[in-house]
């Protein structure tokens, strides 16, 4: 049983994402990156939303979660419209 909900916290942030304290996890470490097919990326944008517009697109063609060149004017299930 647990005994607290920061107890259950941890156990359910280390399910999901691996052990927080593991000293062979370096926090610099980036995360593995999701492939264009994962992602459903296209190279279209789907309506008003494309990479250009994304919180996650970083210019001139990169993604913080798709792995490899992106086009401004494509699109992914993961899009964040940007503030």
């Amino acid at each position: 049983m647990i005994g607290s909900k920061r107890n259950f916290l941890r156990l359910a942030l280390a399910g999901l994402f691996g052990s927080l304290s593991s000293p062979r996890r370096s926090r610099a470490q980036p995360a593995a990156k999701m492939s264009k097919q994962q992602a459903e990326y296209q190279d279209s944008p789907k309506g008003i939303q494309s990479c250009a517009t994304c919180s996650l697109f970083d210019e001139p063609d990169k993604c913080r979660i798709v792995d490899g060149k992106v086009s401004p004017n494509g699109w992914c299930k993961a899009y964040a419209m940007a503030d």
